[in-house]
């Protein structure tokens, strides 16, 4: 079976002429109203470390099979992960069998799964996890499987039948972009007339922006979170370009994004190859400061001790988690230095600067307190902690005050700030 590329070939063989079978200029949507992801979901998710391997007798603990998510459920509870907060468990594509069942309904692969789906998901939920899983809007998922276009109704039901949580509801081999967005939105009610909370993962945006740009807050009503961005790959050039889209995006999405619904950005691949030590801390910042869903994908067997630290330090994933529910932005660019913000609860703010430069050695920038935090953040004093690379206290600030920080290559340094105006009177 040949994986086919989700973004290049974008599977949905959309043409121009159906752009004016849908309807656009629909008002201002609220959230999804199933009442999930209050924050961003966290968990694991298999795909860009495991990809779509099949052969589980040359390689039994790498295939996609019950055996790797029952070990990755054991040390979600065992190693920490679960009480960090990580608590989807995520199958992606190709657990399926290659047909649907006698009566039309998916099944998994029996000899990879062969307790099934619903035998997965209880032993999921015996360690207080959720279980996700993956299908697909069109007439087959992006690696060959069955495709859900004609038995949305059917997959809905049958996925809270087996105790399915999230659904990671992909774009390919969809015949137009009517019927790309028709299906998305049918799901979308088809899961919530099941009766079961399932969160809602949707691709809509991705497979629609290469031919009409996507209307965010009609996808708000209907989706949990959506990408928007080609699949992530364990590198720095990827990452880098996700940072970059979402930047020259960003008066279009930051402001959709909040409680029940989020831009997401794909998945956290901290812990794998690719990435630098400098890089894997950029990215778990960002991801913080984008509010963005947190879903690693690595092994979870074979990780080390400083990958695991950064994916499981609580301040980080407090700014990720923040109940405000606002999403961050780069405030600035200037000599290969980006410096992005988000608003906190309680007047706190994050702050990330990042040295985008990949060549030579560590640089100094130095910030204008007052720049920050749409210039109330510090006014007239603020109380700032460096929590990464290393978290150590920088003290307190005036509204008038320079701060300057020195990043490695490649790397972030995020900050958080915090309003204590009358503590900091008192003590300055």
């Amino acid at each position: 079976m040949q994986l086919r590329s989700r973004y290049h070939r974008l599977g949905c063989a959309l043409a121009l002429r159906f752009l004016a079978l849908v309807p656009w200029g629909i008002p201002r949507a609220r959230a999804l109203d199933n009442g999930l992801a209050m924050t961003p979901t966290m968990g694991w998710l298999h795909w860009e470390r495991f990809m779509c391997n099949l052969d589980c007798q040359e390689e039994p603990d790498s295939c996609i099979s019950e055996q790797l998510f029952m070990q990755m459920a054991e040390l979600m509870v065992s190693d920490g992960w679960k009480d960090a907060g990580y608590e989807y468990l995520c199958i992606d594509d190709c657990w399926m069998a290659p047909q649907r069942d006698s009566e039309g309904r998916l099944q998994a692969d029996l000899q990879r799964f062969p307790g099934g789906i619903h035998r997965l998901a209880n032993y999921v939920h015996s360690k207080g996890l959720k279980l996700g899983i993956y299908a697909d809007v069109g007439n087959k998922t992006c690696a060959g499987f069955p495709g859900s276009f004609g038995y949305y109704d059917v997959d809905a039901q049958t996925f809270a039948d087996w105790g399915v949580d999230l659904l990671k509801f992909d774009g390919c081999y969809c015949d137009s972009i009517k019927h790309l967005a028709d299906g998305y939105k049918y799901m979308s009610l088809a899961l919530n007339r099941t009766g079961r909370s399932i969160v809602y993962s949707c691709e809509w945006p991705l497979y629609m922006s290469p031919l009409k740009k996507p209307n965010y807050e009609e996808i708000r009503h209907y989706c949990n979170h959506w990408r928007s961005f080609a699949d992530i790959s364990d590198s720095w050039q990827s990452v880098k370009s996700i940072l970059d889209w979402t930047s020259a995006h960003q008066d279009r999405i930051v402001g959709v994004a909040g409680p029940g619904g989020w831009n997401d950005p794909d998945m956290l691949v901290i812990g794998n190859f690719g990435l630098s030590w400098d890089q894997q801390v950029t990215q778990m910042a960002l991801w913080a400061i984008m509010a963005a869903p947190l879903l690693m994908s690595n092994d979870l067997r074979n990780i080390s001790p400083q990958a695991k630290a950064l994916l499981q330090d609580k301040d980080v994933i407090a700014i990720n988690q923040d109940p405000l529910g606002k999403q961050g932005y780069q405030l600035r660019k200037v000599s290969n230095f980006e410096v992005w913000e988000r608003p906190l609860l309680d007047l706190a703010w994050a702050v990330a600067v990042i040295n985008q430069q990949e060549s030579g050695g560590p640089r100094s920038y130095t910030i204008s307190i007052a720049s920050l935090g749409r210039g109330v953040a510090c006014n007239p004093a603020c109380h700032i902690t460096q929590l990464l690379p290393v978290k150590r206290e920088l003290g307190f600030y005036e509204w008038t005050s320079m701060l300057k920080i020195r990043i490695n290559p490649t790397g972030t340094v995020l900050l958080r700030i915090e309003d204590r105006s009358q503590t900091s009177k008192s003590l300055l």
